[in-house]
């Protein structure tokens, strides 16, 4: 080959080098705004989240997407939950998202600082869990016989009937629902009825300052703050809002079997 023909060959590649540069610039610069924007929206205002679990049944369900708004208890610095300002708690019976407690601890070593929950990184890689808030910093919550009592004043509750859990693995458990009154806030709760199934009592324990006290509104197939402790304001992602979609998994449909049959008159439900 001549070097003619060698310089030709080399301004082939070259060309064809910068005009996939160009491309891969362009699809970077078309897009690189949107992506930028979608990351400061889920880490300032609001965020989707799944839930995969039936620990807030009857509330909410297994399927459930809920939008949580991010700027309810605090504004904090855009792609991570380092607080701008004061965080203001929550308040009694509040449905929020929050990084579990346990989650920011190398169980290695336990030499992770406390507020590593804060880096950059997390809100790609954390285990978020849903709850309710039930005792504010100070109070003493204490469970017996799954009623519930702050500074020994037990929370009322209405026995509304039967009710059957359908848990993740389609395994249905007989349970009877409640009308619970949390200071003026009534929601829905469940308990088993099958003894084996029940939770211990718990308590009583006094909430420490800056940290609330959480527990799933189906009380007796729940992991919370009776089991792991309490959960620090910092950790607090937001307060879940509304369902925006819902599907039901243990109804499978031709049309989308992976998903299961859609909840339509869950769309746009409020959660209190």
């Amino acid at each position: 080959m001549s070097k003619t023909d060698n310089h030709h060959s080399d301004d082939t590649d070259r060309t064809g080098g910068e005009r996939f540069g160009g491309w891969v610039w362009a699809i970077f610069a078309s897009w690189a705004p949107a992506i930028i924007m979608v990351l400061l929206i889920r880490s300032s205002i609001a965020e989707p989240f799944r839930i995969p679990s039936g620990s807030m049944v009857p509330t909410l369900a297994i399927g459930d997407h809920i939008l949580v708004t991010k700027y309810t208890y605090g504004m904090r610095i855009p792609l991570t939950r380092i607080p701008m300002t004061e965080l203001s708690p929550p308040e009694r019976g509040d449905v929020i998202v929050f990084v579990f407690p346990g989650s920011d601890t190398d169980t290695s070593d336990n030499k992770k600082p406390s507020h590593w929950v804060d880096m950059p990184f997390p809100p790609f890689a954390t285990l978020d869990y849903v709850k309710r808030v039930v005792g504010l910093p100070g109070e003493t919550i204490e469970v017996r016989n799954n009623v519930v009592y702050i500074d020994e004043v037990a929370q009322l509750r209405a026995d509304i009937g039967k009710y059957d859990f359908v848990d993740d693995r389609c395994k249905s458990t007989p349970n009877r629902e409640f009308d619970e009154d949390l200071g003026g806030m009534t929601h829905r709760v469940l308990n088993a009825t099958r003894y084996g199934l029940r939770m211990n009592d718990y308590g009583p324990t006094k909430v420490p300052e800056g940290h609330v006290f959480v527990m799933g509104d189906n009380r007796d197939h729940s992991a919370d703050s009776r089991v792991w402790g309490m959960v620090p304001f910092r950790n607090i992602k937001g307060k879940a809002r509304f369902v925006w979609l819902s599907y039901d998994q243990c109804s499978p449909t031709p049309e989308i079997p992976m998903l299961g049959e859609i909840r339509g008159e869950r769309f746009a439900t409020t959660i209190q």
